[in-house]
């Protein structure tokens, strides 16, 4: 099956481009296989003149690429088995989009050593690209990058075919998380794609020192305009309450009709109140501004003494669609410690933006813990589609890296099949009254719970302390289930056409669609 693609591409990052096919044979030994599936649905105005080549989404056996625009007739670009990770889907996409491998930069061997004798014989993609057909743009050599790779990639056996000159990236070369930082500074870069939405600028506030019952305190940000016709934005931020319960945080925001209004019109998006917390908490609130906008945080003094408040840290914005659900799990690692392993732990149900109801499942063991999903009972089952038709499931682990343009989360995500049947026969993804198991959750409440499906293995307990996973103790897990239909499999009768140009803003691949079919 092939998919095609109008794509809004330079001919290359480089100065030339090759003609050659890159990563044949680069097929990696993953089990989730539905990451290259649609994720996002937005439509966007481009930022440069359009420039739009047909690139075919060929499903067939490799990961591969050519370099830069080749055809203008249209080329090929394969997503093939064990291909389905999103940093897999990213690196052919930037090759694509003109990128050569890391470790072919002009000044690799400033930074690396290649073992030869250890490389597969046949397999060339470790030359160099001279700086008389190449640059850098001044953006320094990435370890991290998604187009590095490993130090044990296409070795024959012998040992390893690269060698880190600074030894502590030795085992982080290759990773396959996401886009890196840098990768995403030099594609902006190159397509000029720099009007990322910036949440804070410089701020503004007004206390008050009396504490009485309705006073309040404000922060606001500076004036940013939507940059994408779809006008979804989604505010996240982490706040402590350690004041009174009756105590509120009042998240507005405050639009303007244009350049000279000067007081705008405020809108509640959001309030925060109940009982204090004993962990900093991730929030998220939906925006959806058409026009000029500012962000402003109100907390308001309820009744009765305290001896604090609200406090608000890490705020971000970005121009997607907020997560269905979050799941955070307080004193993560010493809860995992103290719990006897092997054990399945739940998150509470949750619901997607259509009404299925689900819960996430963490699988622990001693070292490592797999992640599962499964469909619960809900309050909508009789207004939904069963089996559960096409739908992406996505869970990530957040990288709680202050700065989202350096987060690079772990996550999996899955396709469901209403043609999947169990063991015994019935739809796996069927309505789990029907279908599932009667059982008591946390809540006391009987619900119908299906079986359950995901990754056998997630992330280690090394992976998890290797970046910002955990957070004072704290591992946070976002999910994702949208309401996009997935045309996958030779079953369907038509090739699914979609013109669509790539944003790259705070470090997420953003494919933005506008979808046409024909038979």
């Amino acid at each position: 099956m092939k998919i095609f693609f109008f794509l809004n591409i330079k001919k290359t990052v480089y100065k030339s481009a090759s003609s050659v096919f890159v990563d044949v044979g680069e097929e990696k030994d993953i089990p989730e296989i539905n990451k290259g599936k649609v994720q996002h649905v937005l439509i966007t105005k481009p930022f440069y003149k359009e420039i739009f080549v047909l690139l075919c989404f060929a499903f067939i056996f490799r990961c591969w690429s050519y370099i830069g625009r080749i055809l203008s007739n249209g080329q090929e670009l394969s997503i093939g088995i064990g291909c389905g990770y999103i940093a897999i889907v990213e690196h052919e996409f930037l090759h694509a989009l003109g990128f050569y491998h890391e470790q072919s930069r002009y000044d690799r061997d400033d930074y690396v050593t290649i073992n030869f004798e250890n490389i597969q014989e046949g397999l060339s993609n470790f030359r160099i690209v001279g700086s008389d057909e190449s640059t850098t743009h001044g953006v320094p050599y990435d370890y991290l990058s998604v187009m590095h790779y490993g130090k044990d990639d296409f070795t024959n056996g012998n040992g390893s075919t690269i060698i880190t000159k600074d030894p502590k990236f030795q085992n982080l070369i290759g990773q396959r998380l996401e886009m890196s930082a840098s990768d995403v500074q030099e594609l902006n870069l190159l397509y000029k794609c720099s009007k990322c939405l910036k949440i804070m600028g410089t701020n503004n506030f007004e206390l008050t020192e009396r504490g009485q019952e309705g006073d309040s305190a404000w922060l606001e940000t500076k004036r940013m305009s939507p940059q994408r016709e779809c006008h979804v934005q989604c505010l996240q931020f982490y706040y402590y309450n350690n004041g009174s319960q009756t105590d509120k945080l009042n998240i507005w925001i405050r639009e303007f009709q244009d350049n000279w209004d000067s007081t705008g019109t405020l809108y509640l998006m959001g309030q925060i109140s109940g009982l204090p917390t004993s962990h900093w908490t991730l929030h998220h609130v939906p925006l959806n501004a058409t026009k000029q906008f500012q962000v402003e945080f109100e907390v308001r003094k309820g009744a009765g003494n305290s001896t604090g408040g609200f406090s608000i840290d890490d705020i971000n914005l970005s121009e997607l669609e907020c997560p269905d659900g979050t799941w955070q799990i307080n004193d993560f690692e010493r809860f995992w410690n103290s719990t006897h392993t092997p054990a399945l732990i739940y998150s509470p149900r949750q619901y997607s933006s259509e009404g299925y109801a689900y819960r996430v499942a963490l699988y622990l063991r001693q070292t490592d813990f797999g992640a599962y999903v499964q469909l619960v009972s809900g309050v909508y089952d009789d207004q939904l589609q069963w089996p559960c038709p096409q739908r992406q499931f996505t869970v990530q682990m957040v990288d709680q890296n202050p700065n989202i343009q350096l987060q690079m989360s772990r996550q999996m995500s899955l396709t469901t099949d209403p043609n999947l049947l169990t063991f015994t026969g019935v739809p796996f993804w069927g309505k789990p009254r029907d279908v599932g198991t009667q059982i008591v959750d946390e809540n006391n409440e009987t619900i119908y719970v299906n079986n359950l499906y995901g990754r056998y293995y997630f992330a280690s307990l090394e992976d998890i302390k290797s970046r910002d996973y955990l957070k004072g103790g704290t591992a946070i897990f976002i999910f994702n289930f949208p309401n996009i239909v997935i045309f996958w499999g030779v079953e369907e009768l038509f090739i699914v056409v979609f013109v669509f140009k790539i944003i790259i803003c705070n470090n997420i691949f953003v494919f933005c669609f506008s979808p046409q079919y024909r038979e």
